[in-house]
């Protein structure tokens, strides 16, 4: 939840989470080129993984900063809500995915994860094994029988 200033190290913390929800208030930006700054791979890659190399280049090169709407419009952020609205439209995302199977989310994550890392350094044995541990899950059959009784599922992460 983002409702400020996302700047420099605020930018680098914002890329680190999975998901950036934020007030029409808020505003990105990397000022590292205005004040002589040098930032690590591991930063630039994480921006870069999220926004695109252009988009990245953008932020650091200029060291201007965005608004939420460019925010949203280059995948930095996943919504923009005005900012009355931001605390309760999060704690309402945060129950959408809370009430979701917990296998799958944690499996989902993982793999995404994955999905960034080097090709070399994927665990995709890791991979399959989450996936495999979905299908043979108990939270796989009250899924489906919640689907077929046309019913919220009850999860039990098992």
């Amino acid at each position: 939840m983002i409702h400020g200033y996302s700047i420099g190290g605020g930018l680098n913390l914002a890329c680190c989470c999975d998901l950036r929800l934020c007030s029409d208030k808020a505003s990105f930006g990397m000022p590292a080129a205005r004040l002589a700054l040098g930032y690590p791979i591991e930063a630039i890659k994480r921006l870069a993984d999220i926004v695109g190399i252009a988009n990245a280049r953008h932020l650091m090169f200029s060291a201007q900063r965005i608004d939420a709407e460019h925010a949203l419009r280059i995948g930095l952020a996943q919504q923009v809500v005005p900012l009355a609205e931001l605390e309760a439209v999060v704690d309402e995302y945060a129950g959408v995915i809370a009430g979701n199977a917990p296998l799958t989310i944690r499996a989902m994550k993982f793999i995404s994860n994955q999905v960034l890392a080097d090709p070399a350094d994927r665990d995709l044995a890791r991979c399959d094994e989450m996936v495999a541990a979905c299908f043979a899950s108990e939270d796989f059959k009250e899924g489906r029988r919640a689907f077929l009784e046309k019913r919220k599922p009850e999860f039990q992460g098992r």
